[in-house]
């Protein structure tokens, strides 16, 4: 779905950095800040002082009770024994600092790498499956209701999309693309680009009626909100922390657990590796007692999401942003394969 999209934000100068460190005991003074490439929601750098290594986090939302709210929740769960990175408190105890009106966080660097699930064997997928699990069981230990959750946090889900407005949507989209950007050429990104808007349009024509009920309402917990591989850091084959709760809200839980199994498990040709996902659900389903109904339709809610949803090619077209346009053509695949092979993919989830 469509993201927020701000200016980059220059890094820290030297100064600002020297009055952030200072508000720390044992920060030292810095010597180093190197910006991170990964993360299209925030801004992230490698910072290196007198004292060691840390990592700087740019909030670009500045919403400070909300960040706050997330500190407190990554240091609960982090009591429970889940791999976070909880920020480091300044002298007066706060984790969010603010300067020249920007937000920023400073967090222990953790060594570690990024694993997609092509990286992952079966056991390892089952044990991803049980690490979400265990956050969302965790969460609910550590958090308000959902009843109590602030509409700020998700604490109501969208109703499906319509296909009416996602029939609107494409005509506009394939106008854009159509007419191109400026100068630039018409290239091999647009002619998929077009391709994919006709051919979706064609799948939503036979499959409109299959839009989830509004009367069904999915079970809802305090989840991650955004689980997927470039915010869970590995160390060796084991996971070394979940990173990156800007997105912590109250949720159906189980499509969490969907969402995150669709982005570990695709393959480059826009297919899931079933043979993965299903021993990933199994533990999922196992730890948080979610049954094969409740995954069923996560499983459908979640197909229809993505058939509907356009937000790499609203980037690129309509504000243009390209940072997510290397992700498309698996992406735009996917919803295609998924709706042909929409049974093997729901009991992959449900054996």
């Amino acid at each position: 779905m469509p993201r927020s999209l701000v200016s980059t934000p220059a890094p820290p100068d030297s100064g600002t950095l020297r009055t952030l460190l200072h508000r720390y005991a044992h920060a030292g003074e810095p010597v180093s800040c190197e910006p991170l490439t990964e993360g299209l929601l925030n801004r992230g750098y490698r910072l290196s002082t007198t004292r060691g290594r840390f990592f700087l986090k740019h909030h670009l939302d500045g919403d400070r009770e909300a960040i706050a709210r997330q500190h407190e929740a990554t240091h609960r769960l982090g009591a429970l024994g889940l791999p976070v990175a909880p920020p480091v408190a300044d002298t007066e105890g706060s984790t969010v600092a603010v300067l020249g009106g920007r937000c920023y966080a400073l967090h222990p660097w953790i060594e570690g790498r990024h694993r997609d699930g092509g990286e992952l064997t079966a056991a390892q997928s089952r044990r991803l499956g049980a690490l979400l699990g265990h956050v969302h069981t965790c969460l609910e230990q550590v958090m308000e209701g959902p009843e109590g959750a602030c509409a700020g946090a998700g604490a109501a889900p969208d109703a499906a999309a319509d296909p009416e407005d996602t029939f609107a949507l494409i005509e506009e989209l394939l106008g854009l693309v159509r007419r191109g950007t400026g100068s630039r050429p018409r290239d091999a990104f647009d002619e998929l680009a077009e391709h994919r808007l006709v051919e979706r349009r064609a799948l939503l024509e036979r499959h409109a009626h299959r839009r989830p009920p509004a009367a069904v309402t999915p079970a809802r917990g305090w989840v991650h909100g955004d689980f997927h591989p470039l915010n869970l850091l590995y160390r060796g084959a084991e996971p070394a922390a979940i990173i990156d709760w800007d997105r912590l809200g109250v949720q159906p839980r189980a499509e969490e657990a969907v969402r995150a199994a669709v982005i570990f498990f695709l393959r480059p040709d826009g297919t899931l590796d079933l043979a993965k996902i299903r021993p990933y659900s199994r533990a999922y389903r196992r730890a948080t007692g979610a049954d094969a109904a409740e995954l069923a339709a996560a499983v459908h809610r979640v197909w229809w999401e993505r058939l509907n949803d356009f937000w790499m090619l609203r980037w690129r077209y309509q504000l243009g942003d390209h940072r997510a346009d290397p992700g498309f053509p698996a992406s735009a695949a996917l919803s295609v394969w998924w709706t042909r092979a929409y049974e093997s993919v729901r009991d992959a989830f449900t054996d």
